[in-house]
């Protein structure tokens, strides 16, 4: 998993974070080190929101769209922006949850109750999608 995380992460006023996780569980270890770095620290809710949104976001895009190009956090006094982009243009789309568990549907309606704002854009010209997702801080 490559990683940049910019020296104002640990100053209270804005912080980011970049890397490309090839699973989830690398995702959710990027996130709660970024997260833990804020000063002030968010409440432990705001903290499990954004790692189920971290979550829920990169497994759909290596589900999805076979890879995940970036995972990129923000945070700010106000609040916390995560953004995912993948390879594929195809935008999300819900679908009726299996409640057996074989075939999921749960991801995308979970990511839309979660975030205060949710914006899908293109990626890069040809490049896929980035999906942008905030929370309160």
């Amino acid at each position: 998993m490559q990683s940049l995380v910019t020296p104002e992460g640990h100053t209270g006023r804005s912080a980011q974070h970049t890397c490309r996780p090839l699973r989830p569980d690398q995702a959710r270890d990027a996130a709660t080190k970024f997260l833990t770095a804020l000063d002030p620290p968010p409440p432990e809710s705001t903290v499990q929101n954004v790692l189920l949104l971290v979550s829920e976001l990169v497994t759909n895009a290596l589900r999805h769209a076979g890879a995940v190009t970036s995972l990129k956090l923000r945070a700010d006094r106000a609040r916390i922006q995560v953004t995912v982009e993948d390879p594929s243009p195809a935008q999300p789309r819900g679908r009726t949850p299996d409640w057996t568990g074989c075939t999921g549907g749960f991801g995308w309606p979970m990511i839309q109750r979660l975030a205060q704002s949710l914006t899908i854009v293109p990626a890069r010209p040809g490049a896929g999608k980035a999906i942008i997702a905030a929370l309160p801080r």
